[in-house]
């Protein structure tokens, strides 16, 4: 039963592992062969619309269940040591707030899709839409945040201040570019991937890490 238990922990943290890179691929490959579309100018959530938007829902999606694979993973791992608890709440949010700006489709802007109508104001689901990313990279700039700590407890430094300078970057960027519409299509990317690898890289880590992340005087439970 140990053993099915370590695997399936395996799986769900793999999930987390190649949630970020496959997501990142998939937006580079949708940058450079969408038509008429200019990563410099227009925001990756754009890549929605049109009549091959289908396949950025899906990545925004298959992000969101494999995020919540990986905090299953991250319960299993950790649970109840230190980040045991709110490491996996936090990147389980993080993995439904990416469900829901796949579910609530971005309005048109700067010029994509071609020859949509510009709205007098924002629809429903494209304010869903905007307060979903938000939430999205507060909710992951939060579980980094917890992970220094994580990291920091086990004398990993270097760990800890590769997560602060995540956490930090992604926040700068996501705000930074707030006042412009080409900054932030520029400074989301690089929010992104940033935050989206880190997330995943954290999941690497624990994959080929031996599994001593509860503190000693706890012990591990049967």
């Amino acid at each position: 039963m140990q053993t099915k238990t370590l695997s399936l922990t395996r799986i769900l943290l793999l999930c987390g592992a190649l949630a970020g890179p496959l997501f990142i691929l998939t937006v580079l490959i949708e940058d450079y062969t969408r038509p008429a579309f200019n990563p410099r100018l227009q925001a990756l959530s754009l890549l929605s619309l049109g009549e091959w938007g289908w396949v950025q829902i899906v990545n925004f999606v298959l992000a969101g269940v494999l995020n919540l694979l990986y905090a299953g993973g991250l319960w299993r791992r950790l649970h109840p040591g230190r980040a045991g608890t709110w490491g996996p709440l936090l990147i389980g949010a993080y993995g439904l707030g990416l469900l829901s700006v796949g579910v609530f489709r971005t309005d048109p802007a700067n010029g994509f899709p071609p020859g949509a109508i510009a709205s007098t104001g924002p629809s429903w689901h494209g304010v869903l839409h905007a307060l979903g990313g938000l939430f999205v990279f507060v909710v992951l700039a939060a579980a980094l945040g917890l992970f220094v700590r994580f990291f920091l407890e086990r004398k990993e430094r270097w760990w800890a201040f590769y997560c602060l300078a995540s956490a930090v970057l992604l926040l700068l960027f996501f705000f930074g570019g707030i006042n412009s519409a080409v900054l932030m299509a520029r400074f989301l990317r690089l929010a992104t991937l940033v935050g989206w690898m880190a997330a995943s890289v954290i999941a690497i880590k624990l994959l080929c890490a031996p599994d001593t992340t509860q503190p000693p005087h706890e012990g591990h439970r049967a």
